[in-house]
């Protein structure tokens, strides 16, 4: 597989400037992170997430996790992970688990968690587990149209 066809479509027709980088095969958000040489809250995630309405995408940074309580309170209704057979045939041209974090290409809403505004650029998977894209968060914004809020919850280091 590569990039994902109906994402390719929607960069080109939009005119985008974006880069594929193509890496060593990752299987999680940090291992993208690592074989691209990007910071983890460089990276977006792509997580699938089960609400009253259906499915939806929460974009957050690669090492953080989804507070699901903060996440329904901005999806107005209760939200938990989704399985895998719950969105595999919905994403049916990625790999599964490298959902690209459009989830407007696929019929879902999607919500990006706020510290990700902070970049000028965000990074994260291409519907591979070995290319992902960089582009302008800006571009992101325009095309996604995702809902912006605090949903992440950093991970505790160990000291």
């Amino acid at each position: 597989m590569s990039v994902s066809q109906k994402l390719r479509e929607l960069l080109d027709r939009q005119r985008v400037k974006y880069v594929v980088v193509t890496h060593s095969a990752a299987y999680t958000a940090q291992e993208i992170a690592a074989s691209m040489h990007t910071p983890g809250r460089e990276l977006a995630k792509t997580v699938v997430v089960r609400h009253r309405g259906g499915l939806a995408l929460a974009v957050l940074p690669a090492q953080a996790r989804v507070d699901l309580e903060r996440l329904s309170s901005l999806v107005e209704s209760e939200t938990r992970l989704a399985g895998e057979g719950d969105f595999a045939e919905a994403f049916a041209e990625c790999e599964l688990g490298a959902m690209p974090p459009f989830g407007n290409l696929y019929g879902l809403q999607t919500f990006v968690e706020e510290a990700l505004t902070a970049d000028r650029e965000i990074a994260f998977n291409a519907g591979t587990h070995t290319e992902a894209i960089r582009m302008s968060f800006e571009d992101y914004r325009r095309l996604a149209q995702p809902k912006v809020g605090r949903f992440a919850e950093q991970p505790v280091r160990a000291r």
